[in-house]
């Protein structure tokens, strides 16, 4: 085999209490850079994963008791991605799941993904790279056993952590202890399907005892010795502007440490939360304030025709003005992320380097921030992640953590900031309202011979932190607001899709999903809105209008699949009705069957059945999971949340009148059905978002002959 001589040098050698010697495996293994782009983006989908550039990245640690640390770049948000990278490594590594643990890496260990974790592909993404590394890291420890007692490579088994030869036996903590030079093999053949142990079982995740027990794991937990708190002072309206700040008032006020008065913010520095909450509110700001902004200015803005156009299906003739056109609006709302555990962050920053622990799903871009802004280098920021107490987006943008990072260096001590609930909702990065326009016209068979869907957005990944807004003037539109737009029913011969953008006077960016929700909510209302009207069952409709390649048998077979295991009617029973939608996402396919009834004037879903094909299952608990929590997630946007504009604010700023699902309100039942249509995993945190508003809006028109065309959905 080819090896490769490492140095000591290239090691980030570990210290701390039962470490004896430290494996690194990095991306320099993958000799051709097409092989960690593993799944091509598609219709704004899923991306490959973007490790940190060709030098040695920290990936797992021995241990003198002969345990493996995974170090992830991908950070633990809830949806179970901790025990899924475990169960492929421990696979590759011939090790036992009790023998491996996983922590998020540090931005020192230079493990970092640049593309952050989101956008459903954080299993998908390291299936490949992560297992290849594992299993060169099985063979580099075969290799040092050869080289400390004689053995053959090909005589060696691997069993537990335990390499042997006959009777003889080894350990992978005694073969590393004391290895300062590894030799890296050729990355091997991995296994085969049918031998994984772990991969395809619904082992038990891997974060349940800390979660159980309410171990310190969140940003909010976080402590540093002699730590102080922090505050910002915040406009309450919309597009309101810096002028000046009189500051003495708080100055004098008990626990206060110091104002820090920048060109960007003003903050406060205090022994309390409460002490640095009390003199921000009696710091006297003057504010530039524009136009007073109201939810119809809003939704004027956002409407179709009003921003810029961008084609992105064009088949055929378009859609003129003749007879028999069947048109429809859709709209959905301003929507806030209210995840539970508010952005914030610990920072302390003394001799130009700076120590940061915090909730994000970008560690590489917060490192980077915080670097310019203190003018060091990012080598001498370590940024250390959290579990996040919710993500969904919010956690991809962290000015807060260059903004405590500047108060901890003015007060030479660590600094503790987090939003306040109120804080947290007037400035979130809001999921941009949006308004559709559908038109279609059926040929004397009852099939589609003309849509056209225009729907307009404001931005959702275009002139966020991770995506500028250049970026949209290289490919043309939003490539966030467009997840969802395109249309998946490919046998229409003329077919039109237009993406229209706007600019909105306050921020909005990644929301779970992106545009799928919306963008699904009206393409399929008007899908069953024209099964209808050309007398068809609503299943049999679709199927009839997608192609027959590999991605419209995929669709098919899980449209089926729910159809089936739903026991789909098209008529209404026992007092409750049947709607049906699917969608396709990140490349995973997605159907769904909402049983719905109204009771006491109010939409009652009583079952949800999903069908979706997220290719290798990893962890089928764990994808089943996500899928219960996205159609839980999907069903609170669709019935409940919305964000108005009133003078200029934002609001509500609480929970309670920003209405959200509550335990009453979930389905009794949730039923998950899992197809493999591709021979790696797929997507699975976003895809079962998409259809779920639109199935209930289905059912509600059996029940009541009504089109709800608005979300969040409403009888009246």
């Amino acid at each position: 085999m080819a090896k490769k001589k490492i140095s000591r040098r290239k090691f980030l050698v570990r210290g701390g209490l039962g470490t004896v010697g430290v494996v690194a495996v990095g991306t320099y293994l993958f000799r051709n850079p097409i092989r960690r782009k593993i799944l091509e983006q598609v219709d704004g989908g899923e991306s490959p994963y973007l490790g940190a550039g060709m030098e040695p990245m920290l990936w797992f640690e021995i241990t003198s008791n002969n345990k493996v640390i995974l170090h992830s770049p991908k950070v633990e948000m809830g949806q179970g991605t901790f025990t899924g990278l475990a169960q492929m490594a421990a696979d590759e590594l011939e090790i036992h799941m009790e023998q491996i643990s996983v922590i998020h890496a540090a931005s020192l260990t230079g493990n970092m993904d640049n593309f952050a974790t989101g956008g459903s592909n954080s299993i998908s993404g390291l299936w490949l790279p992560l297992r290849e590394l594992a299993a060169t890291m099985r063979e580099m420890l075969k290799l040092q056993a050869s080289k400390k007692l004689g053995w053959v490579n090909e005589d060696m088994k691997v069993e537990g952590g335990v390499i042997s030869v006959g009777d003889k036996k080894m350990t992978f903590a005694e073969i590393a202890n004391g290895v300062m030079d590894w030799e890296i093999p050729e990355t091997p053949n991995l296994k085969e399907f049918k031998d994984y142990r772990f991969i395809g079982k619904p082992l038990p995740r891997v974060d349940l005892e800390a979660k159980v027990f309410g171990d310190p794991i969140f940003g909010m937990d976080a402590e540093m010795p002699d730590m102080l708190y922090g505050a910002v002072v915040r406009p309450d309206k919309i597009g309101a502007v810096f002028k000046s700040a009189d500051i003495s008032k708080a100055e004098s006020m008990p626990g206060v440490i110091k104002i820090i008065q920048e060109d960007d913010f003003v903050g406060v520095v205090a022994t309390s939360f409460t002490a640095a909450e009390k003199a921000k509110e009696a710091i006297e700001v003057n504010w530039e304030v524009g136009q007073s902004w109201q939810t119809n200015d809003i939704r004027e803005m956002t409407k179709v025709g009003k921003g810029d156009a961008f084609v992105l299906q064009k088949e055929g003739s378009e859609l003129g003005e003749e007879d028999g056109i069947i048109s429809r609006e859709y709209t959905s709302p301003i929507g806030a992320h209210a995840q539970l555990e508010p952005n914030g962050v610990l920072a302390f920053v003394e001799d130009s380097k700076a120590t940061l622990k915090i909730s994000t799903q970008v560690v590489a871009l917060t490192r980077k921030e915080v670097a310019k802004r203190l003018d060091i280098n990012e080598d001498d920021v370590n940024v250390i992640p959290t579990f996040l107490g919710g993500g969904f987006g919010r956690r991809l943008h962290t000015p807060h953590a260059v903004q405590a990072a500047v108060m901890s260096k003015a007060v030479g001590k660590p600094v503790k900031y987090f939003f306040s609930r109120k804080e947290e909702f007037q400035h979130d990065l809001f999921r941009p309202p949006t308004h559709h326009q559908l038109k279609a016209k059926l040929d004397n068979s009852g099939n589609i011979e003309y849509l056209q869907h225009d729907f307009s957005s404001g931005d959702v990944a275009i002139d966020s932190a991770m995506l500028p807004g250049f970026i949209s003037t290289v490919v043309g539109t939003d490539v966030g607001a467009i997840r969802g737009g395109f249309c998946h029913y490919g046998s229409i011969p003329n077919l039109r899709t237009v993406s229209w953008h706007v600019d909105l006077p306050f921020a909005t960016s990644w929301w779970r999903s992106l545009g799928l929700l919306a963008n699904t909510f009206a393409w399929e209302s008007f899908m069953d809105e024209l099964a209808i009207k050309a007398g068809k069952n609503p299943i049999d409709f679709r199927l009839a209008h997608i192609q027959d390649d590999d991605k419209g048998k995929r669709l098919k077979a899980v449209i089926i699949a729910a159809a089936k295991k739903a026991n789909y009617q098209d008529k209404v029973f026992n007092g409750r009705a049947m709607g049906f939608a699917a969608s396709t996402d990140a490349g995973t396919p997605c159907a769904q069957v909402a049983e719905v009834s109204i009771e006491n004037d109010e939409i009652k879903v009583h079952k949800v059945t999903c069908a979706m094909d997220p290719g290798i299952a990893v962890n089928p608990d764990q994808v089943r999971a996500q899928c219960e929590g996205a159609i839980i997630m999907g069903m609170s946007a669709s019935l409940f949340e919305k964000m108005e504009v009133i003078n200029g604010e934002l609001t509500p700023t609480i929970y309670g009148p920003y209405q959200m699902a509550q335990l009453k309100h979930a389905p009794k039942e949730i039923d998950v059905v899992l197809l493999q249509g591709i021979e790696r995993p797929g997507a699975v945190g976003e895809p079962p978002l998409g259809p779920i508003g639109a199935a209930i809006a289905n059912a509600v028109f059996r029940l009541t002959n009504k089109r709800c065309a608005n979300l969040p959905l409403s009888l009246t």
